[in-house]
């Protein structure tokens, strides 16, 4: 069951108990575009950072051109009570210069020495008060973004129109599951793109080409939902890829809805699509890979049957590792028909192209 709130700004925010689940949403000032290419590269980085100052999950996300969408999992408050000091400087490392680190490792050993145990603990509270707590992650992540963009841009004053809005989200299949698809399908709504895939700023086209949050945030939703066969989707993105996907059409196909009175086209997927989709199993076909960047076409050094890939391996076999056994390795991530290479590629296997335009 979802929660919807802070419809009014005099509202106290909902939280939930222990771990708990959010989507967060806020739009930028007079709803103006101004969310392009650069910016939402920016937004993303600065996301991470934070993401792992602050022990958050992002599980999903999309960044449109004026508001952005983040499905967070904010973790039970009491972990974070008990994080210890090595533990809140490898945090700080992710967002601050090593000189920070530096600076706050010396004044602990300070505290140490003077076997001050009560100014030890002053020290770490600055930050570990910031930690696993949402609305010092929001503040946090909207603030820097601002102040990073007013610089570039020459501008003063206000970025985002009034605080965010966040809905608490119940941890169960139905209501993650929704609200993961909802929030990667925007670019679907908003007619920007034909595939989900196809929009580079979103968390289920990350996960395709390759990066690891991406896919560990939605092998966490998948985790988190399954309660049929109790699956651990985390860190086996094949199974988290084909699952995700068929929820995606699923839940992305175009409905006839009503508004006053008069009767509209929901954006999305023909059911044409969705039942092809259905019948190859959410698998990604050959066409609609080298649709986007693929590495193994450039980095994957020989493609072909494995056969051919092996002769060759075998010809050259004083260029690998002297443990290297075998030379064929399998392609990831999409249907190749049996293609193989002889790098085993991991990272952006196959990443959406960048746009040529801002939607």
């Amino acid at each position: 069951m979802m929660c919807v709130h802070d419809l009014s700004m005099r509202q106290s925010r909902i939280r939930g108990e222990g771990k708990s689940y959010y989507h967060c949403f806020s739009r930028i000032v007079d709803r103006q575009f101004v969310l392009h290419d650069q910016e939402k590269e920016h937004f993303i980085t600065l996301m991470r950072k934070l993401e792992a100052f602050h022990g958050m999950r992002v599980v999903t996300y999309c960044v449109m051109s004026n508001h952005f969408h983040l499905l967070i999992e904010e973790p039970d408050r009491q972990i974070v009570r008990a994080l210890d000091a090595d533990t809140i400087l490898q945090r700080i490392g992710f967002l601050y210069h090593g000189t920070t680190v530096r600076t706050i490792r010396e004044e602990l050993k300070r505290a140490r020495d003077a076997g001050n145990n009560g100014w030890e603990e002053q020290i770490l509270d600055r930050f570990r008060r910031r930690m696993g707590d949402l609305p010092e992650f929001m503040k946090d992540l909207k603030q820097r973004f601002s102040q990073w963009h007013n610089r570039r841009q020459g501008r003063k004053g206000t970025l985002w129109e009034d605080r965010y809005h966040s809905v608490l989200v119940e941890g169960d299949a139905k209501a993650l599951m929704t609200m993961g698809a909802y929030i990667d399908l925007n670019p679907i709504r908003a007619n920007m793109v034909a595939k989900v895939e196809d929009y580079r700023w979103c968390g289920y086209a990350s996960a395709v080409g390759g990066n690891k949050l991406a896919r560990r945030g939605l092998g966490r939703l998948l985790t988190t939902a399954d309660n049929v066969s109790g699956s651990d989707f985390e860190g086996r993105w094949p199974e988290t890829a084909v699952t995700y996907r068929l929820w995606l059409y699923h839940e992305g196909e175009e409905r006839e809805i009503s508004e006053e009175g008069r009767a509209n086209r929901k954006k999305g997927f023909s059911p044409e699509e969705v039942e092809k989709e259905g019948e190859r199993q959410g698998r990604i076909t050959v066409a609609e890979a080298i649709r986007h960047r693929v590495r193994y076409l450039t980095d994957g050094a020989v493609l072909g049957s494995e056969s051919f890939v092996n002769r060759v391996f075998e010809r050259n076999r004083t260029k690998f590792g002297k443990t290297r056994q075998s030379g064929a390795r399998a392609m990831r991530d999409a249907n190749w028909n049996g293609l193989c290479v002889i790098r085993d590629l991991r990272d952006e296997v196959i990443a959406p192209a960048r746009a040529s335009r801002d939607g």
